[in-house]
């Protein structure tokens, strides 16, 4: 995978995967991390997630909602994650391929680029 900005990113539509394909290399993962705010390898470097403090439950809610309309129309689904009624958690891997792939990275952008209300 080649790194990519956060336009040519979020220019993009995630593709199907059903597996078949290897998982982005740790060097890759790490290249395009670089290019989001915020976002960190996890599990391994087999996922990547963000996490954000917001203003209060139903802020986080919000947010997962607009997450889940992105996603859904992507077709690739996020782990969503709230602790402490305010403490949101996205987490992504392609789970066909046990590993990251560009669909991730694709749709993190996206998700960067929605509003959020933070404490």
């Amino acid at each position: 995978m080649q790194t990519q900005s956060v336009a040519q990113l979020t220019a993009k539509k995630c593709l199907p995967c059903e597996g078949g394909v290897d998982p982005c290399t740790l060097e890759e993962a790490t290249a395009q991390l670089a290019q989001l705010d915020g976002w960190e390898l996890v599990q391994g470097g087999q996922r990547i997630r963000k996490q954000w403090r917001v203003k209060n439950f139903m802020a986080g809610m919000d947010f997962f909602n607009k997450c889940a309309e992105v996603a859904e129309a992507d077709g690739h689904h996020p782990d969503l994650h709230i602790e402490g009624y305010r403490n949101v958690a996205v987490e992504l891997w392609t789970h066909a391929i046990g590993g990251l792939s560009e669909n991730d990275f694709i749709l993190a952008a996206k998700i960067d680029q929605l509003p959020i209300a933070l404490a």
